[in-house]
């Protein structure tokens, strides 16, 4: 009975707060993030500021988009791989680049069908009048 009312418990905090394994991998992500170099960690943490408001995924695809982009890191951090010849030139061209690898969450293609559902409807409105 206990084990069931934990059980119940967990699903009802995941409801309300969100798949908690997801929590668990962005708390190590962050903790990864830390232990890079300054000028790693700050290149990193642009580029986590630019993904959250632009990047493709959500949840769980999220995720593994993060996690690619620290392992990214810590392997040119481990190199000695300037940060410019990470993202050369264009920091913007990299990270599209790097975000068309992952594909679009769920939120954002909802919000892209209606959308384009909204602008179709205009479209036929025209062609009415």
């Amino acid at each position: 009975m206990a084990d069931e009312s934990k059980s119940r418990y967990l699903q009802y905090l995941e409801l309300v707060t969100g798949p908690l394994e997801e929590k668990k991998r962005w708390r190590q992500y962050k903790a990864r993030v830390k232990g890079l170099p300054d000028n790693y960690r700050t290149a990193v943490e642009a580029l986590e500021r630019y993904l959250m408001h632009f990047g493709p995924a959500d949840g769980a695809g999220a995720m593994t988009m993060y996690e690619d982009l620290i392992e990214l890191f810590e392997r040119s951090a481990a190199d000695g791989t300037p940060i410019r010849d990470i993202f050369g030139n264009d920091p913007v061209e990299f990270v599209e680049a790097f975000m068309a690898n992952y594909p679009l969450g769920q939120y954002r293609t909802r919000e892209r069908n209606r959308f384009t559902s909204a602008i179709e409807r205009a479209a036929q409105n025209d062609r009415k009048q």
